[in-house]
């Protein structure tokens, strides 16, 4: 870094914010060495997806004006509504503390901006419910301790910044020394080294000029030493959980006392109209019950920390699949194969869950029947997907999307759409299939491709065949009531208005266009079951069936009924017999019971 001829006495509005975004193009270009070395609190490989998401979402949210407490505000809300993780959320309740300390100007000096980042510290620690030093939080006070005694001997901010830079290095490598999981494994903090990277960014903004800095190499960008691996007995509470809550008058402090029961590594940040939640905890539902007594839940993240640490240190492929969750996959066949799953969302009203998630089928059931809300799905936003991906281009060399039939829903286009802005910044091999079909048509297509990577096929090898596999799938679902699928909009009414009418139990088959389609109907579920079982019969007549699966909303006693009659068509029981998911339910109804095979 080479210090400018021109001096800068003070900011105004875009010369911060376009400081900032040089800041964060640091952390994109070394998300990977953070997620490498993110072993604290615990080691799930994801603080540098989690800050280089969280810089974007200021990125993509705001246009800087010229004047600093504007843009500082929209800066510190933007940051807020889409910070991730741990050390993301930190930030940015550290970005808010600045914006509310410094005065309603225009531009800010040297002094302002010392002390305005010195108060800010204050609310980076209330919002940990156990500071621990060694961690962003250490680095951040250091730097502003540090700017706060230089205030008055600068009056340019450029030789101001590159000064107090020199501290925030010094803290970042004492680190190591005071928490001992860092010692262990021969690294510096991860969020504090996040940190420092977004420090270094933007000292180059005003020191290169900003093309030159959007483009320069970071000066500490070496890789980690070798990480100790952190066994899963070291990881206390299985899932990061976290929560955007808007409300009036929130209390953080009440908030926090209110969830510390359910878990550690509590973060809560925020204003009192809106608040954001971070903690590791075994019992998402729980937590996100907790939090809807204190305002409307906006946001929700579940993410799995064992499986994280799993493909951090002991990854069984070099591929990563992704699905979404309405594969129905049971969770121990989605941990042997570690298959990522994205969560759609079941509403009933305003109030919204992650599917299986932060409710469970049994949930979801008893909720369908006593709620004067009628529930549905939604896909998860492209932005989800983005995330995810991001995260995997940092872990797996290539990644395969499979999901839900497009004819279904937009689950697929997100996919695709969060697929392609990722590989426009990284460069890496996804692909992103539409399986035409859902439930356990997907699951099985998940999990042939699953064992076919097991087994040592390359991306394109799997690639290559699914269509093929798409073509031996087949799944019949047998229906106690179509009012549920007519409402969602399905099936066309127009095709089922006789069966509506006298209410009869129908057959529904997913066509070869992935849309679903009346097959055939009875007056009797028990009639509609037998003909699903001689349509089945003629399916493999003379063929091998490879797998197949059964799934149900709350119809066991059908799904049993299935299982024998197949067992003894096959020789061979079913994969697995599993609830289908909140989120299919919703636009099934109760009662539905699917067969989904494959064959060879």
């Amino acid at each position: 870094m080479t210090e400018s001829v021109q001096q800068i006495r003070e900011l105004d509005g875009k010369q911060l914010y376009y400081s900032f975004l040089a800041g964060a193009q640091r952390i994109f270009e070394h998300q990977k060495l953070l997620n490498k070395i993110n072993v604290f609190p615990v080691a799930d490989a994801d603080t540098g997806t989690n800050l280089a998401s969280t810089m974007r979402s200021i990125m993509d949210a705001i246009i800087p004006t010229d004047n600093l407490k504007q843009t500082a505000v929209a800066m510190a809300d933007a940051a807020l509504t889409g910070a991730r993780g741990n050390s993301g959320i930190i930030f940015a309740q550290f970005l808010y503390g600045f914006s509310n300390e410094i005065n309603s100007n225009a531009t800010i000096s040297i002094q302002s901006f010392a002390e305005s980042m010195k108060k800010a510290v204050a609310y980076a620690y209330d919002a940990i419910s156990n500071p621990v030093e060694g961690t962003i939080l250490t680095v951040i006070k250091a730097w502003a301790d540090y700017m706060y005694l230089l205030k008055d001997q600068f009056d340019d901010f450029i030789k101001f910044l590159i000064e107090a830079y020199s501290k925030a290095l010094e803290s970042l490598a004492s680190t190591t020394k005071q928490l001992e999981v860092l010692a262990r494994a021969h690294v510096v903090d991860a969020g504090a080294k996040g940190f420092v990277f977004w420090l270094e960014g933007i000292i180059d903004f005003f020191t290169m000029g900003p093309e030159q800095a959007m483009k320069a190499s970071g000066v500490i960008a070496v890789e980690a030493d070798e990480a100790v691996e952190m066994p899963h007995d070291q990881i206390t509470f299985r899932f990061c959980t976290e929560a955007l809550i808007n409300g009036q008058d929130l209390d953080k402090h009440k908030l926090r006392n209110f969830i510390q029961h359910c878990g550690d590594s509590i973060v809560v940040a925020g204003t009192p109209q809106k608040v954001r939640v971070h903690i590791h905890t075994d019992f998402p539902a729980e937590v996100f019950s907790q939090l809807q007594k204190f305002g409307n839940i906006t946001y929700q993240k579940v993410d799995d920390m064992v499986m994280q640490n799993e493909i951090q240190f002991n990854r069984k492929s070099e591929i990563a699949l992704v699905t979404d969750s309405s594969c129905d996959l049971p969770k121990d066949i989605i941990d042997q194969y570690q298959i990522h799953v994205v969560p759609l969302s079941v509403h009933f009203g305003e109030t919204y869950f992650l599917d299986r998630l932060t409710i469970n089928p049994p949930q979801f059931y008893a909720m369908q029947e006593m709620s004067d809300q009628n529930a549905s799905s939604a896909q998860p936003a492209s932005k989800e997907f983005q995330n995810k991906f991001e995260y995997l281009s940092t872990h797996y060399e290539s990644v395969i999307g499979i999901h839900l039939s497009q004819g279904l829903s937009g689950t697929y286009s997100s996919s695709d759409k969060g697929s392609k802005d990722v590989i426009a910044r990284t460069g890496k091999k996804i692909d992103v299939v539409n399986s035409k079909t859902l439930t356990g048509g997907l699951g099985l297509i998940v999990l042939r491709a699953a064992r076919a990577l097991e087994n040592g096929a390359s991306h394109e090898e799997v690639m290559a065949q699914m269509e093929d596999w798409k073509e031996k799938s087949f799944l019949r679902v047998s229906v106690l009531t179509l009012k549920y699928i007519i409402r969602s909009g399905r099936v066309s009414p127009f095709k089922s208005f006789v069966a509506k009418l006298l209410d009869l139990k129908p057959i529904i088959w997913i066509d070869r266009e992935g849309k679903a389609s009346l097959f055939s109907k009875s007056f009797t579920e028990k009639s509609s079951m037998k003909k699903l079982m001689n349509n089945i019969a003629q399916i493999t007549k003379g063929k091998k069936v490879w797998e197949y699966a059964i799934t149900h909303a709350n119809n066991p006693a059908a799904a049993q009924w299935y299982a024998t009659q197949m067992e003894a068509l096959t020789g061979k029981k079913p994969v697995y017999i599993d609830h289908a998911s909140p989120a299919i339910a919703a636009n099934t109804g109760p009662g539905i019971a699917c067969i989904s095979l494959m064959l060879e």
